[in-house]
């Protein structure tokens, strides 16, 4: 099974991150940071389990951020988890997007928090 730990570390520390964030950092543009990411890992789930057209995720407000963030980097991890199985070795081809995932939320979370 593919060891999806690093992407739920990362995910958790931004979202937690995220949500003790004051209103003002948020307004700043650390939500509409954290959207864009939550956004683009939902997206990528949804193609992992062969969505033909994925869906948007929905702007629900700057305090909502962390929890979209955490539900779109878990959505994400089991996506890839389930692609491993799939896959004829077992982890080849997951791999490599779970490292790519990783450095987008440590992006992500650099970008937002400076």
């Amino acid at each position: 099974m593919l060891d999806t730990s690093p992407l739920d570390a990362v995910v958790e520390r931004f979202a937690d991150r995220l949500r003790a964030a004051p209103q003002s950092r948020l307004q700043r543009g650390a939500a509409a940071e954290a959207l864009a990411l939550a956004r683009e890992l939902a997206v990528r789930a949804q193609r992992l389990e062969g969505a033909a057209e994925p869906r948007e995720m929905p702007d629900a407000g700057i305090f909502a951020v962390g929890d979209q963030v955490a539900v779109a980097g878990a959505d994400l991890a089991e996506a890839l988890r389930q692609a491993a199985r799939s896959a004829p070795d077992g982890t080849a081809a997951p791999s490599g997007d779970l490292d790519e995932a990783v450095r987008l939320v440590e992006q992500a979370e650099i970008r937002a928090m400076r």
